[in-house]
């Protein structure tokens, strides 16, 4: 348990075309770098009093992301993904992200590239000890949108969220990203 902890968001949601990194440590192997898309935002935490380590132990980002529905024109999908991070620096801008495979976008628009388009809201929120200390979305005036009972934005997870870890980019940026908390093995 903390003292209080205040989160700000120092920057919202956006998402951006990321393409596939290239290492050249493979002969014979020849692949061109496809499409990831990649939603992103940036925070920075303080706490009172504040610990000695000056970090977080660990907290929580829950991510929603409303794409297109391929299936139902005017209808959306919403994916969610909550990824825990630990060891998060107080008092300084970290960022925090989620992504969808060139796979998942190429089910969302029929396309290789430019997933981008498919988005049609990002939001987040920040968790900490089982409460929602900060949120944000990517548009003004539809903050908390994936709370709100819609008919038009239905749950799905057959389009994953993946955390960097899960992702070609993992051992890319270490500096920029908060440390996710490492899977432990059953």
């Amino acid at each position: 348990m903390y003292g209080a902890v205040k989160v700000d968001v120092t920057e919202k949601p956006k998402s951006e075309d990321v393409v596939s990194p290239e290492f050249g440590v493979m002969k014979g192997k020849p692949v061109k770098g496809r499409d990831w898309l990649e939603v992103e935002a940036r925070i920075k935490v303080d706490m009172a009093p504040e610990p000695k380590s000056k970090t977080c132990d660990s907290l929580t980002v829950k991510w929603y992301v409303a794409v297109d529905n391929p299936e139902k024109v005017g209808t959306y999908l919403k994916l969610t993904k909550e990824i825990e991070y630990v060891n998060v620096p107080l008092k300084e801008d970290v960022y925090c992200s989620a992504y969808i495979s060139p796979a998942s976008i190429r089910r969302l628009t029929g396309f290789e590239r430019s997933g981008k388009r498919a988005i049609k809201l990002i939001g987040f929120e920040v968790i900490i000890d089982g409460k929602v200390v900060a949120s944000a979305a990517d548009k003004p005036g539809k903050e908390n949108w994936w709370s709100a009972a819609s008919s038009v934005i239905a749950d799905t997870t057959a389009v994953p969220l993946l955390n960097k870890m899960e992702t070609p980019f993992a051992s890319l940026w270490w500096d920029r990203y908060a440390e996710i908390k490492a899977k432990t093995s059953p």
